[in-house]
């Protein structure tokens, strides 16, 4: 991963961590993926099981940075 694509997907974590706090909720995520388009509460939910893969009900920067290393291509603006 190169530097530009570490700070595009800096930025996109930042833009979904809506109140700054270092982790996305899942309220977080359903916001962002609403501006996006429609989406339903049980793809938040299934998205949220997804990428927390550590089952604490957040989206680390870590897990972000994980599930987008996975999913190349996925995670653009």
């Amino acid at each position: 991963m190169d530097d530009q694509e570490k700070a595009d997907l800096e930025r996109i974590f930042k833009r979904f961590d809506a109140n700054g706090d270092g982790k996305i909720s899942s309220v977080e995520l359903g916001d962002a993926l609403k501006t996006l388009g429609s989406v339903t509460p049980e793809e938040v939910s299934r998205m949220m099981s997804e990428i927390d893969t550590d089952g604490d009900g957040f989206i680390s920067y870590d897990e972000y940075i994980a599930f987008a290393s996975a999913n190349r291509g996925l995670m653009k603006d």
